[in-house]
């Protein structure tokens, strides 16, 4: 149990502009569960841009770069992949860099201005970033829920917020009731037939598979990005 750490819970734009100290910018529907299957499957690094010009910008200047990323869920037009964990599972990207952009998540990382430390939050990796924490001891933890295009709260960014604290206060977590609530609210929309080729109802799986894997992601900004790197 940690007693003396002061644990935050923001949510959506302005909650990562308030953040500070070691900061986890939450998207589990679906930036930060994706990019945890992309880092998995072997990518380099992941720039993480907040604007569209930004990464078209960075393809003309790097023709090897690939794009991935989606505004109102839908996949970009010029880009290579969506934001889905399905779209990118067999997908050997070994030694490649990716550029990716989304309405939520990573709009949270670029502006998380005041925070020391971001690295980013999911359930695939909960227990990973429960271990960094505890290992790196910080006097101030800032948990952002970066919602449904960071317009309102959802539940899956807002559970694994108070999963994230509950775990590091010691109090016991339902991830099971947890998921039930989840599907029955914010990820109905993952099987809905008519959105399986944006949104697929294997995403909801994918991004609620607890613990998959066993590393954090870190985001260092630079200017109007993120470089985001796997960290064991």
């Amino acid at each position: 149990m940690i007693n003396t750490m002061k644990i935050n819970i923001y949510h959506l734009k302005e909650g990562a502009l308030k953040a500070g100290g070691l900061t986890v910018i939450i998207d589990v529907f679906r930036a930060f569960s994706l990019e945890c299957y992309a880092f998995h499957n072997g990518a380099k690094e992941i720039l993480a841009v907040g604007e569209l010009k930004t990464a078209f910008a960075l393809k003309k200047e790097h023709p090897e770069y690939i794009l991935l990323g989606e505004r109102n869920e839908m996949i970009i037009s010029g880009f290579d992949y969506g934001n889905s964990p399905t779209q990118i599972l067999s997908v050997d990207l070994r030694k490649k860099t990716l550029v990716h952009t989304t309405s939520s998540g990573t709009q949270g990382l670029v502006n998380a201005v005041n925070a020391t430390e971001i690295i980013t939050g999911s359930f695939v990796n909960a227990g990973a970033i429960l271990k960094y924490i505890r290992l790196k001891q910080p006097d101030r933890v800032s948990l952002v829920c970066m919602g449904y295009a960071s317009l309102y709260p959802v539940e899956e960014d807002t559970f694994c917020a108070e999963y994230i604290r509950n775990e590091l206060l010691g109090i016991k977590n339902d991830f099971k009731k947890m998921k039930e609530v989840i599907r029955q609210t914010s990820g109905m929309r993952f099987f809905d037939k008519d959105k399986q080729d944006h949104a697929p109802s294997n995403d909801f799986d994918l991004c609620l598979d607890l613990n998959r894997f066993d590393f954090i992601i870190r985001a260092e900004r630079k200017d109007d990005l993120a470089v985001m790197k796997k960290h064991c």
